[in-house]
């Protein structure tokens, strides 16, 4: 029987998750139902000669499944709102850059290099800074700007990788199950990191006015807190906006340019930033398209230039999403530590090559 103590245990860590859940704010974009949408809209982008497995029935159902792990992650365990599951990993406040005195166009492709910059910049800067609330603080994410791009790069990376050993398993005699095992890596890291590159494709996800205008507003934007989560989902459903509807309007993808810089940052990771920023771009006139009742909540009509809007957006996410995947496989180089180790091993014996029974021939 289970002890009173551990029963008390359990439920104050229940109620210790609930309370996360309430003073942590939400990081979420496009409800599980647009996060599919982007991912699916880059399979469905994909050149065709891009590995068939991915788009097997299975494949292509697991990669849009994964497109709404990293917000299950946080649903049981709070603490990975800091580390695996961070919610910072799926936004990025572009304003706080300048805030803290760093440029958004310059700043370092290496994650902990960047938080290093940024806590200097904010501790020089806290004038610029709203004093942060403890008690809204509990998981002590809220003296960072968020970390979207660095999750984006770092996903890019590891795709590459797992492209890598996948081609090495392919050239050097891998096994039939780990060559498969090497397909269900490719397909779960695709899956996962079209999560975040579906995140930023949703405006309010690049900026301090992510649920409501903050601060000086003298055009008169909604600061309703709501408004993050109806753009996420509320219009998506009362519109009825399946993917089915917009891969017709998918063009071909065009390569996604990663040439070395000379500045030495990852290439990868600024073709994310520069994905971002012109997200932000989009910030106030999605603001102007709720001011002027267009973006259907309540009891207003669902309008084309709200739908057009939205449908842009996914769109953006899935063509972006498309593009890594297809960079990553393009620029992958075969993992030449695994294929000299496979290479090493002893060939077995086929079965033409086994030893004749006794009075049977020799072949």
């Amino acid at each position: 029987m289970t002890s009173l103590k551990t029963r008390l245990a359990h439920s104050c860590f229940a109620v210790l998750a609930v309370a996360f859940a309430l003073l942590t704010p939400a990081a979420r974009a496009w409800d599980a139902e647009g996060h599919r949408i982007v991912n699916a809209l880059a399979l469905a982008s994909l050149p065709a000669d891009f590995p068939a497995f991915v788009h097997e029935p299975a494949n292509a159902e697991r990669v849009a499944f994964l497109a709404n792990v990293p917000d299950r992650w946080r649903n049981v365990d709070p603490w990975l709102r800091q580390s695996g599951g961070s919610w910072c990993d799926h936004f990025l406040d572009i304003e706080q850059l300048a805030d803290a005195g760093l440029d958004a166009h310059a700043v370092p492709s290496l994650r902990y290099d960047f938080a290093l910059q940024f806590a200097v910049g904010r501790a020089t800067h806290l004038d610029k800074f709203s004093a942060i609330d403890p008690l809204k603080d509990a998981d002590h994410t809220r003296e960072w700007p968020g970390f979207a791009p660095w999750a984006i790069a770092e996903y890019f990376a590891k795709l590459r990788s797992a492209f890598g050993y996948l081609k090495a398993y392919q050239e050097a005699g891998g096994t039939p199950e780990e060559i498969s095992n090497a397909q269900a890596d490719v397909v779960h890291v695709m899956g996962v990191m079209g999560h975040y590159v579906g995140d930023c494709a949703q405006p309010l996800h690049t900026t301090i006015h992510h649920a409501g205008w903050v601060g000086p507003n003298p055009n008169g934007y909604t600061t309703w807190s709501g408004f993050h989560s109806w753009i996420d989902g509320g219009f998506i459903a009362k519109a009825g906006i399946k993917s089915a509807e917009l891969t017709s309007r998918l063009t071909v993808l065009e390569p996604l340019g990663l040439a070395p810089r000379a500045d030495g940052r990852d290439p990868a990771f600024v073709a994310a930033m520069d994905y971002l920023i012109a997200q932000n771009e989009l910030v106030e006139p999605l603001y102007q398209l709720e001011k002027a009742g267009l973006l259907g909540h309540g009891e207003q009509p669902i309008t084309p230039e709200g739908r057009a809007f939205i449908e842009d957006q996914l769109l953006v996410g899935g063509r972006m999403l498309g593009r890594l995947w297809l960079a990553a496989w393009k620029t992958a180089p075969v993992d030449t530590y695994l294929r000299a180790q496979l290479v090493k091993r002893p060939i077995a014996a086929s079965p033409e090559a086994k030893p004749a029974a006794p009075g049977e021939p020799k072949k």
